[in-house]
């Protein structure tokens, strides 16, 4: 180092701004792949990582901007469409999104992470036989995603087709004993089934870890009203709604379960009915 210091060479910067991505400081990556790209502008491993790091604060346009830029080097970089893809569907220009997965599936037909994205797409997009296809497709690409089978799963318990959900929830749980979304899901289908006892016990086994997860306590709470034992139902309903007043008081006034509890007026004091 010189008597008055130097800049950091770009392979430094970029060793720093990687070590803010891995500490999950996108802002300070953000920061130091600027600084690369003055120095470099068309190198595409900063462009792509300060787009990566654009999306995870929510600065979709600017996330473009660097896709865009990879894209006018080499139009035919998969990954470049398929993160300008979600920052399009997060901007909620659902067509413009598709068009981005599927050029991103058009230039690597192996790209799983693509199928996956256009999946949900289409999902969101109310096109459920289609995003099971697609996310078919990801799967026989990249089995050792949980995420897809469980993302499956929750399209399937959609169109109310609950054993099928059921059952790729219970593979993902086999595989993977530790994902939890897995075992709540589960836990969601079985009640879905009328298998409330089942599902309480998965629930139970959920708050051992997760004592205050409230979405568990909710869905504990609708088993244990379907099997009518509606002290205990709305004891957990008083847990749920102590922790996210406005959710659970919206959800509990438009369940079906809880028809039964309509005249009692601890519950409807409760949900404010």
């Amino acid at each position: 180092m010189g008597l008055f210091g130097s800049k950091k060479n770009v392979e430094d910067l970029q060793y720093d701004a990687m070590s803010f991505m891995e500490k999950n400081q996108p802002k300070g990556a953000i920061a130091l792949f600027g600084k690369i790209l003055k120095q470099e502008p068309e190198n595409i491993p900063a462009l792509f990582n300060k787009g990566l790091a654009l999306n995870q604060i929510r600065k979709y346009s600017d996330a473009i901007t660097c896709f865009d830029k990879i894209l006018e080097i080499d139009p035919k970089d998969s990954q470049a469409w398929n993160n300008r893809g979600i920052a399009m569907a997060e901007n909620g220009n659902m067509q413009d999104a598709a068009e981005c997965y599927d050029k991103a599936i058009e230039a690597d037909s192996k790209n799983a992470s693509a199928l996956f994205n256009k999946g949900v797409l289409l999902d969101r997009l109310h096109e459920q036989e289609e995003a099971l296809r697609v996310l078919d497709k990801a799967i026989t690409i990249d089995p050792r995603k949980p995420n897809v089978m469980i993302y499956k799963g929750i399209v399937l318990g959609k169109m109310k087709r609950h054993e099928e959900a059921l059952n790729c929830f219970q593979s993902v749980c086999k595989k993977y004993p530790n994902n939890q979304d897995a075992f709540f899901q589960k836990g969601v289908q079985l009640a879905e089934l009328k298998q409330h006892k089942k599902a309480i016990d998965v629930f139970d086994d959920i708050l051992k870890k997760f004592e205050g997860n409230v979405n568990v306590i909710y869905a504990k709470a609708r088993s244990k009203a379907a099997l009518e034992m509606y002290p205990e139902s709305i004891e957990l309903l008083k847990q749920a709604i102590s922790k996210n007043p406005k959710v659970i008081r919206a959800w509990a006034r438009e369940e079906p379960i809880f028809a039964k509890l309509l005249d009692n007026n601890e519950f409807r004091r409760l949900v404010r009915m």
